[in-house]
């Protein structure tokens, strides 16, 4: 498992809770790095204020899972029942999918993360693989022991329905006694500073002012760090989906999701 992660922090060239279609192969490159002829910049402590941290980054999904049914489809053990390993995901109606979506937005969260001194982990390398599974995403948070865990997915329920929410995970006595707290104080930070960042209301068809607490999600029930999920919008709606697949748009999401990680792990 150490291995596995090792190779996992490594962050590819980028490339989309809830549906499946066969995925694009449009990816987005990360920004350049800064040309070796310019000074470096000297940061403030301040601008370090995540020094020390780990993050774990969980983009939903994968762009190889649509084309290998029977490896994702495998029924896992989730403490609350069984689940499939995992999803191909969902899609705008122009067709880009989920699998890409949340690639693309980790992989922009990733060096914003990465410049307030947190070491960032991604449960997977690049968006041309299949799965990991529910349970091996929970296993890469905990064996990092990261500070913070966050899911990213795009919801695709009806079309009528707009906006974003935060699942929370449910009490699961003897199994996550000591994070249910800590993820609710992560999500309620996550869900303030994306709210900010945004301006994308809560979701008017599911939870309640953006947060829903939940025991049927894998990547919760096994995680034994603090975690949440992410529907960053319905990619099914018109409105969300013309923001989710605007890259200047999906930048001022991963900005804010940065603003409240750092916001649960420095108050």
């Amino acid at each position: 498992m150490r291995a596995y992660l090792v190779a996992l922090t490594a962050l590819a060239s980028l490339s989309t809770a809830c549906g499946g279609a066969v995925p694009t192969a449009s990816e987005t490159a990360l920004p350049a790095a800064t040309p070796p002829t310019q000074s470096p910049v000297t940061r403030s402590p301040a601008a370090r204020a995540l020094e020390g941290k780990v993050v774990v980054l969980d983009p939903g999904h994968n762009g190889g899972n649509a084309a290998h049914p029977e490896e994702i489809n495998r029924q896992v053990d989730i403490i609350t029942g069984r689940k499939a390993c995992n999803t191909t995901g969902t899609q705008t109606d122009d067709g880009f999918q989920e699998h890409a979506f949340t690639w693309d937005v980790a992989g922009r969260l990733k060096p914003i993360l990465e410049r307030m001194g947190a070491k960032v982990v991604l449960t997977r390398p690049n968006d041309k693989g299949v799965g990991p599974c529910v349970t091996e995403r929970a296993a890469i948070g905990n064996e990092a022991r990261a500070d913070a865990v966050l899911s990213i997915h795009g919801d695709g329920a009806a079309p009528s329905g707009h906006g974003f929410h935060v699942i929370m995970p449910g009490l699961l006595p003897g199994h996550n006694d000591d994070v249910v707290k800590p993820s609710r104080r992560l999500g309620h930070a996550v869900r303030d500073a994306y709210r900010k960042g945004t301006g994308m209301p809560y979701a008017n068809y599911i939870a309640h002012e953006g947060l829903e607490t939940r025991t049927d999600l894998g990547g919760l029930n096994l995680s034994k760090r603090p975690a949440v999920f992410i529907e960053c919008g319905n990619m099914r709606n018109p409105g969300d989906a013309a923001k989710m697949s605007d890259p200047a748009f999906r930048q001022r999401m991963a900005t804010s999701l940065a603003n409240g990680i750092k916001r649960f792990l420095t108050e």
